[in-house]
């Protein structure tokens, strides 16, 4: 019987089994190895060196050196989650890439990985196939902690079931087989490969066209979507055909992934956190209902916390500058700064005296030698800018001391290396709002700078002008003797800048005054007890922050010696810092977390290092929640190196509050502090918990010490009003001290709500008068008032009104294997529809390969949602080196996250989620049954005072020429009229691209051709009378002789679009189809033709030898037919008019006589058209109106018809509008995708059309003929460029016609000018019609399709109920006119299609009218305007065929509007396309930048989706310009582009899948 494919392959494998050969030096297979190592997928290449690593692994700390790292809590609780999801396989679809430049992955070009659903019996026997199956093979274990992922891995398949039963092993072990290529030559091979002859058609493996590249897009293709003509019924919307998920008999790799995706997707979604509810006309943000689990704060209101009083000691100088002048007078010869150089050895020791005397030279030059003698630069409170390299600190100290002596304000600021620099601008808008001119520099990094070609200094993008000031000694004035520099003591002035960068990117700049600057040094020596002498290491930045404070200030005040070892140095000797406390005996040294991590990986080079003399090692960055981690590592490692446990101080400080708290050095032997180990479900409520249950979801974090001496701390609520926190909750720190921030400088807004907060209570009265500052730190105060901070409010993510935090190390805590570089990981969030998305940027190793780079993000994905219950929206990884980097080598966080929004990051790999995270989308409309019967509906209308929809043209009355009509009733007798009236009258004229006439007809000659063709066809004893005779040409006036021939015959002509000679395997098929459905007797043809007809290269895609009859009619002899046919009924067919629809339905329409007569004269009325007139057409001339105006019109009213074959435009763009200028036409037809030839061709060369003398100022009307909505962006802008040579903004218009009636409205000479609406597209997804203003969001523009035809009758009805619907109502459009169709051409004449189509009555109403269905939703709404009678005019407005149409979460989304919102995210989308399968969106975008482009479009397609259509992408893929096809109307093929997508045969450049 009939066999499912997958029944077959199971068969297949089944009965194969046995005769498989198990070679053993064919296949090998890993050893079990613990989980810690992961083999890499090429082990075998280079096992010696892979054994090398492993042993040398296993030597150091037990196997797994990256224990070391992180918080063992935090790698745990990754490691658990990941074995926690171990259970549930999830198979997820790993995206398709194209190889290519940009990809750096060393893997050779394969075919994307494929994988059918298998069933458990069969994986046993698929092992041993897997030796010689046919396609390589993906295992998406993802969920294992080793899921492995191999290229090489061969298999015919993999699905979650088969996966399973592979992961039964213990979880470390991974089978591997590795296929060499010699397998697959073996006998075997050969027999499985010809035992895939597949028992049916669809099963078939899809031809490979992915290495072949695609044709562009020249040749207009008509293309049926398969080699079945379907009837158009309507009944099954063809969304049946694509809901079935798992019926889908279409072997191809893509729907395999898709059948992948959608099974993940099927996963038990988590309930979403909050729900967006839909109201009609708003969507209501719902209040979600609060959970009643969720944990809620229960102490009682925090009591401010006060620090030790500040001790008073009676040297203390009176201002900062008084300490540096008191040592450099007495202690001359200690020592104030070392220097390193880039090996790590001492460079210069800069002594106090020598500080000192440089210092007050500087002060002197700045005061006194910058301008003339009159007029100095600088004064007393100036601000300057202190540009110096990290590697130089001394002239940084001199400048910085220099400026506090001169009383000038220093702004000490990054090196600026490159216009591009990650934040430069920002940069600018500190200096510009400082009122900085002036920066400081060094001779070698003035020399450094980015000139000019001039040899100038570079003005950096948004920074003021600069003068730039060299403040080596060699360059300043000794000061004259009596000159002494003013020390006052320290007052509330600004002593100097800092810049800080916000969450957004801003930079900013915190002023700190002298007294701050005092006290604060005066708080730190106390909380340190620094004494005079002490050494002390830094290895912080010393330009702010903890570096300026502790390594440039403090030490200063108490005469300690600084060891500056710069980050250069760190980066060639990470062991450095250690060396340089070893060596100099060092008490303090400063660090970050990151110099703990560097020294303990380049601990083995040394191992006599000594770290007992220090008594404090102060973790700069100790307040971040990781830190623990790295703190707990570095002294497990160095506390044989004589580390004392109580050496360890972490401490939390901002730029805004400075040093918030540290701990103060222990007493050897006492305890060490308690951590707290807190709930990260509580945390994400601001509540704090102790983590009891579930240690995976716990936080480990340390105390920072206590509050500074002379502060005062509240924790108050982070956002709304201040209010202070309850004891159990988590909040933002603000500190009340003198040493503090004083405010943002030149920013007094942002400065009130930052420096000058007062707390409130729970009832909003605030507690006090005096202000704090906001430290921008998240925490609490912990047992004994020891302080922990659990994040920074620039981190914070509010995803669903819970709170995360960027800086959780959970991403790092996954292992990066081979895959990123730990440390570039940038987290942020971005706002897409109403919610904080979260986004994880990582770098990517070059050797990672992609697998690796799956691995790592499913596994980031598992962790994040099990430890924090979030899920990710993005996951991307970009090339090494490529993130923006802060000064000191950190990833710029704000830049990174505007290349997101912008478009270019480039990623080399992404992962969107949005099925799992997006949780608040509208609820699904749920379709609700008619309850209301049709009548109902009218009645209401009525009662509402709304009139029935719809829309009448003028009367098609017998006027004037009413001989002509009675007498002709057939276009062949107007034509032997015309040809005996008026014999020289030319009826038309044919351009060639060069604008040159290559051929006319006059009457007498059209009719003299046409009786040829005629003999020539009744000579033919197998051709009679009402036969289909099929017309091949290109258009021109061969095809509208052949047409009248036929008639003369009384044969029914087919016009066939030809096929396309460079593109016969594409478009033969289609002709190929037309002939043998429309069963025609004959072919007639150009010999031209004729010969591709049967050549070699037709062969290959159809059978030549079964073509019906061919008649070349180049050169029949003059003969005249017996007699001219007249056929015995008007009622008879006229032709057959055949097109492809862009569902890829192939539909013939039968057109009779009667139709032919009353169209013709439609247009006559409408147009004007007189036998003086002239009009130009520039349209396919091979169905519906396009054929109508190119063939009929101009027999049947006599004008003069200038023909312009559109394909004449691809050598000559302005062929059209140079003839329309040339003959002064008035009227002209055309199509879309010639206005957009035009548009993008010339769009640019107006001045010179007008150079050349185009002028079209005497175009009346232009219409589009088009079978679809109105395009209004492009016919707006073609009006507004060709605006400059004359064209009126007015003559643009449109036409519509559909299968059922080739023509319903066409502008047309007389009546109002087309109106334009706005509609709410929220309404008109739920089939409604909301008009609203210009400018509302979310609002469609929709212009009327032109005026309706004489003798036409539209009405709108609903399309279930088959009532008529009111004004402004959306319904389906129903047509009843004389031209209306008889009915479709089917091969079986089903009858009952057709009556549906083209006999439909009223359910209520008018039931005796016949009404045809067009197909297509569209509305009609009164307007203000009159047209020619008098009377109000009624406007129809399509919106867009039912056919195309997507349901998706219950509501209709038009495939354009989709489009539309793609087509704007970004520069390189050309052109777009929609189409869904099994529920799934899709979206193929093409591509027209480079391709590093194309990762970039995934996220941002997906953003605009959600956001303006709320809608999940499915799918996105990006093709090649000229991929998705375009029939001869311009219109997109979707389905035909569904197909091949599915076939595999787009060769795309990227397929991502969303989760």
């Amino acid at each position: 019987g009939d066999i499912t494919q997958k029944g077959y392959e199971k068969k297949r494998t089944k009965l194969l089994a046995p005769y498989i050969i198990q070679t053993p030096e064919k296949c090998w297979i890993l050893p079990k190895l613990d989980s810690s190592s992961h083999v890499p997928a090429s082990a075998p290449a280079n096992s010696s060196r892979y054994r090398e690593r492993r042993s040398r692994r296993t030597h150091r700390n037990g196997g797994t050196r990256d224990d070391r790292y992180r918080s063992d809590i935090h790698t745990e609780a990754v490691q658990a989650a990941l074995a926690k999801n171990k259970e549930e396989k999830m198979a997820l679809p790993m995206p398709t890439k194209r190889r290519s430049t940009y990809v750096q992955s060393p893997i050779e070009t394969r075919t994307p990985p494929d994988s059918s659903s298998g069933s458990e019996d069969e994986t046993s026997a698929r092992r041993q196939s897997s030796a010689v199956a046919p396609q390589p093979q993906v295992h998406p274990n993802l969920q294992s902690s080793d899921y492995w992922m191999n290229r090489s891995a061969q298999g015919s398949s993999t699905s979650s079931s088969a996966s399973s039963t592979m992961s039964h092993e213990p979880a470390s072990a991974a089978v591997q087989a590795a296929v060499p290529a010699a397998v697959s030559a073996s006998p075997v091979a050969d027999m499985l490969a010809h035992s895939r002859i597949a028992p049916s058609e669809n099963s078939a493996p899809p031809p490979d066209v992915t290495a072949v590249a695609p044709p562009s897009r020249g040749p207009r293709v008509d293309l049926p979507s398969n080699a079945v003509v379907r009837g158009m019924s309507r009944g099954h919307s063809r969304s049946s055909m694509m809901e079935t998920a798992d019926g889908v008999p279409v072997s191809s790799r893509v729907s395999t992934k898709i059948q992948q995706l959608l099974n993940t997707l099927k996963r038990p979604k988590r309930p979403p956190l909050s729900e967006f509810f839909t109201d009609d006309s708003e969507e209501i943000v719902q209040v979600p209902q609060p959970d009643p689990n969720t944990p809620r704060p229960e102490g009682r209101q925090i009591i401010p916390v006060k620090g030790e009083p500040l001790g008073v000691v009676s040297n203390w100088p009176p201002a900062l500058q008084a300490a540096l002048a008191r040592w450099g007078a007495t202690q001359g010869k200690s020592p104030a700064l070392t220097a390193l150089d880039i090996t790590g050895k001492p460079l210069y020791t800069l002594t106090y005296g020598k500080l000192w005397s440089r210092s007050v030279k500087l002060a002197y030059t700045l005061l006194n030698k910058l301008g003339t003698k009159n007029e100095q630069i600088l004064k007393p409170g100036d601000k300057v800018a202190l540009v110096y390299p990290n590697s130089d600190p001394g002239m940084f100290w001199v400048a910085f001391y220099g400026c506090l002596l001169a009383e000038v304000i220093p702004v000490p600021i990054e090196v600026p290396l490159s216009r591009k620099d990650a934040g430069i601008s920002q940069v600018g808008f500190l200096l510009g709002s400082c009122g900085v001119g002036l920066a400081l520099t060094s001779e070698i990094c003035l020399k450094g700078l980015p000139k000019t070609p001039t040899g100038e200094i570079l003005q950096f993008k948004g920074w003021p002008r600069m003068k730039w000031v060299i403040t080596d000694s060699k360059y300043l004035t000794k000061p004259s003797k009596d000159w002494q520099p003013h020390i006052p003591t320290a007052n509330t002035d600004p002593a100097y800048i800092e810049y800080k960068a916000s969450k957004e990117g801003t930079v900013v700049g915190v002023a700190v005054s002298k007294v701050a600057m005092l006290t604060h040094c005066q708080a730190l020596t106390q909380a340190c007890n620094y004494c005079e002498g002490e050494t002390l290491v830094n290895v912080l930045d010393f330009k702010k922050d903890m570096g300026l404070w502790h390594g440039v200030l403090t030490a200063v005040m108490n005469r300690m010696h600084t060891i500056s070892v710069p980050y250069a140095v760190m980066k060639a000797c990470p062991l450095s810092w250690v060396q340089r406390v070893h060596m100099n005996k060092a008490r303090v040294a400063l660090v970050k977390c990151r110099d703990l991590h560097w020294a303990m990986m380049a601990h083995r080079d040394q191992r006599d290092v000594s770290l007992a003399s220090l008594r404090m090692l102060i973790v700069a960055d100790g307040a971040n929640p990781w830190s623990v981690s790295s703190c707990d590592a570095f002294l497990n490692l160095f506390q044989s190196h004589g580390l004392k446990p109580e050496v360890i101080c972490p401490c939390a400080a901002s730029p805004e509050a400075m040093t918030v708290a540290i701990r103060r050095p222990g007493v050897p032997g006492a305890p060490l502090p308690a951590r707290a180990i807190l709930s990260m479900g509580g945390l994400s409520y601001g509540v704090i918990r102790v983590n009891t249950e579930d240690k995976n979801s716990a936080l480990t974090v340390q105390d920072v010490g206590h509050v500074m001496p002379g502060a005062l701390m509240c924790i108050v609520r982070p956002d709304g009003p201040p209010q202070l926190c309850k004891t159990d909750e988590i909040g933002e720190i603000i500190i009340n001290s003198r040493a503090g921030g004083t405010m943002y400088y030149g920013l007094p807004g942002l400065t009130k709500n930052t420096f000058e907060v007062i707390p409130v209570n729970a009832n909003g009265v605030p507690i006090g008068e005096i202000p704090f500052v906001r430290s921008g730190l998240l925490g609490f105060v912990g047992p004994g008032s020891l302080i922990f901070v659990v994040g920074k409010i620039e981190g914070l993510l509010m995803v669903s009104s819970r709170r995360h935090n960027a800086d959780d190390a959970t991403a790092l805590a996954v292992e990066p294997v081979k895959t990123v570089y730990r440390g570039r990981i940038a987290v942020f969030s971005v706002t897409v529809f109403y919610d904080e998305r979260v986004v994880i940027v990582a770098e990517q190793r070059p050797d990672a390969s992609e697998e690796d780079s799956f691995q790592w993000m499913s596994r980031v994905l598992q962790a994040i949602d099990s430890i924090h219950q979030v899920g990710l929206y993005c996951l991307a990884l970009v090339p090494a080196n490529t993130l923006p980097k802060t000064p000191l080598g950190g990833i710029h966080i704000s830049d990174t996250k505007q290349f997101f929004l912008d478009g270019n990051l480039h990623p080399c790999n992404i992962l969107m989620c949005p099925h799992t995270c997006v949780t608040n989308l509208p609820k699904p409309r749920q379709k609700q049954p008619v309850g209301v019967g049709p009548a109902s509906v009218m009645v209401g209308n009525l009662v509402a005072g709304k009139r029935i929809a719809q829309a009448v043209g003028r009367d098609l009355g017998m006027i004037e020429d009413q001989d002509l009509v009675r007498k002709h009733q057939y276009l062949t007798e107007a034509l032997q009229w015309r040809a005996q009236t008026d014999p020289d009258h030319v009826l038309y004229v044919l351009l060639n691209a060069k604008g040159v006439s290559v051929g006319t007809a006059t009457c007498v000659q059209l009719h003299k051709r046409a009786e040829k063709i005629a003999a020539a066809l009744s000579e033919k004893s197998s051709i009679n009378t009402g036969e289909n005779v099929v017309l091949l040409y290109p258009p021109g006036i061969d095809l509208i002789a052949a047409f009248y021939g036929c008639l003369y015959a009384g044969c029914v002509p087919v016009n066939v679009r030809p096929p396309h000679p460079q593109n016969l395997a594409a478009t033969l098929p289609t002709v190929r189809m037309i002939i043998d459905v429309s069963k025609a007797a004959c072919i007639l043809t150009t010999q031209n033709l004729m010969r591709i007809l049967r050549s070699k290269e037709a062969a290959a895609s159809v059978n030549i030898k079964t073509w019906p009859t061919v008649i070349d009619t180049d050169d029949l002899p003059r003969r005249r037919p017996p007699q001219i046919y007249k056929p015995p009924t008007a009622e008879m067919i006229a032709y057959l008019d055949f097109s492809v629809s862009t569902t890829g339905m192939l539909t013939g329409v039968k057109i009779s006589h009667a139709a032919v007569s009353a169209l013709c004269r439609s247009i006559k009325l409408q147009c004007e058209l007189y036998s003086s007139r002239q009009i130009a057409i520039c349209l396919d001339p091979y169905c519906g109106l396009g054929f109508v105006l190119w063939c009929l019109a101009s027999v049947y009213s006599g004008h003069q018809s200038i023909l312009i074959p559109p394909f004449e435009l691809e050598s000559s763009v302005s062929l059209w509008l140079s003839t329309l200028s040339q003959y002064r036409i008035r009227d002209t037809f055309c199509s879309y995708s010639v206005m957009e030839l035009c548009t993008k061709g010339l769009g640019t060369q107006t001045d010179l059309l007008k150079a050349r003398g185009v002028n079209l100022s005497c175009v009346r009307s232009c219409v589009v003929i088009a079978e679809e909505r109105p395009r209004l962006v492009l016919s707006q802008s073609f009006s507004k460029l060709f605006k400059d040579v004359g064209l009126s903004s007015r003559a643009v218009s449109t036409a519509f016609g559909s299968r059922v009636n080739l023509a319903i409205c066409l502008q047309g000479t007389t009546g109002p000018d087309p109106c334009t609406v706005y509609v709410d597209m929220k309404s008109l997804r739920h089939d409604r019609v909301r008009l609203v203003e210009r400018g509302a969001p979310q609002s469609l523009p929709l212009m009327e399709s032109g005026k309706i035809l004489p003798g036409v009758r539209v009405i709108i009805v609903n399309p279930e109920t088959k009532g008529p619907l009111g004004d402004s109502h959306l319904g389906e459009i129903w047509v009843n006119s004389p031209h209306n169709a008889s009915g479709y051409y089917t091969i079986y004449g089903e009858e009952s299609l057709q009556a549906n189509h083209f006999n439909t009555k009223l359910s209520f109403g008018d039931p005796h009218t016949l009404w045809a269905r067009t197909g297509y939703l569209g509305f009609v709404k009164r307007t203000e305007l009159l047209d020619a009678s008098g009377d109000r005019h009624d406007a129809l407005f399509v919106v867009g065929s039912l056919d195309e149409t997507l349901e998706l979460r219950g509501l209709r989304y038009h495939p354009t509007d989709i489009e539309t919102s793609v087509s704007r995210a970004h520069r390189s989308i050309a052109e777009s396309a929609v189409f869904t399968w099994t529920n799934l969106l899709v979206v193929v975008s093409e591509l027209c930048g480079s391709e590093q482009d194309a990762l970039d479009l995934v996220p941002l397609i997906t953003n605009v989706v959600l956001e303006e259509h709320h809608l999940i992408v499915g799918v996105v893929v990006i093709v090649d310009p000229g991929v998705i096809p375009i029939n001869s109307r311009g219109e997109k093929q979707r389905m035909h582009l569904r197909d091949s997508f599915l076939a595999d045969q787009l060769d795309p450049i990227y397929v991502a899948y969303n989760m």
